[in-house]
């Protein structure tokens, strides 16, 4: 069951991020090629939506015009995306996936900006916020520039996919996150409150988007080889939690996350005797 809810959770997520751009797009009146390929590009690019075949994204596409088309008032559908996309960091993405759209060639029109400050308010967006993404897509960046999670946020995600590949927390990995937070410098900015919800956040984004994403959030947040290594210390120390050898399913995130990073034989094989 907790699974189920969170594959429903995540579709109602992507078709409101789709339904974001379809609006964006339709702004004007019409739908332009370079606008619809820039919503596919945007959708492609992004990990929410990984393992979404073509022939998926196609219904999904015709579906959210479909519930757009319905919708009896602007207000409505505001609604609908506030509750389909209930957290701070997603609701930005949406914004981003729209303002992608409007700015498809360089320049919106007046009726897509002020769509776009509809869509700011009714999702909480600040103006910095705002003028962040609108820098990051007007020099063609990527959207995971302006998205970026806190290193911190990341490093702490790593710790938990090695704790939940056997399917349960042991105490010793509990009791080795609690120390990497308390002791490690990298986490001494970080309170008790915000590293637990950087503990359940990524518990939240593994069961809704699966492994595989998670991956590549992490292989596009965590850039450098230090940071990298860094990630992997920590996954090792957790794996080695209480003086014990990984496990078959802990060793299995270790091999992937050394996929991931790049990182040589010869590193690895050192971090592994230091844990």
């Amino acid at each position: 069951m907790p699974r189920e809810l969170a594959v429903k959770a995540r579709k109602e997520r992507n078709a409101a991020l789709v339904e974001v751009m379809l609006l964006a797009a339709m702004a004007d009146g019409r739908v332009s090629q370079l606008e619809m390929q820039t919503l596919l590009r945007r959708v492609i690019e992004r990990p929410e939506f990984e393992g979404t075949k073509p022939e998926e994204l196609n219904s999904l596409v015709e579906a959210s015009a479909q519930r757009l088309s319905k919708a009896h008032d602007l207000e409505e559908i505001l609604a609908s995306f506030r509750a389909r996309l209930p957290d701070h960091k997603t609701r930005m993405l949406a914004f981003g996936l729209a303002a992608s759209v409007a700015f498809s060639d360089h320049r919106a029109t007046r009726t897509e900006l002020g769509l776009l400050k509809t869509f700011q308010a009714a999702l909480g967006i600040s103006e910095d916020e705002v003028a962040q993404i609108i820098d990051v897509i007007e020099g063609g960046g990527s959207l995971a520039e302006a998205l970026g999670e806190p290193l911190e946020r990341l490093f702490a995600e790593v710790m938990v996919l090695v704790s939940a590949a056997d399917g349960h927390l042991k105490e010793a990995e509990a009791r080795a996150l609690v120390e990497s937070f308390a002791s490690d410098p990298l986490f001494h900015d970080v309170s008790p409150e915000r590293a637990q919800a950087f503990v359940s956040e990524a518990v939240a984004a593994l069961a809704a988007e699966g492994l595989p994403a998670r991956l590549q959030v992490m292989a596009h947040g965590l850039t450098t080889h230090t940071q990298r290594l860094k990630a992997y210390r920590l996954a090792t120390k957790i794996a080695h939690a209480g003086g014990q050898e990984p496990s078959l399913s802990e060793q299995r995130i270790l091999n992937m996350l050394q996929a991931t990073f790049g990182l040589a034989d010869d590193e690895v094989a050192r971090l592994d005797r230091e844990a």
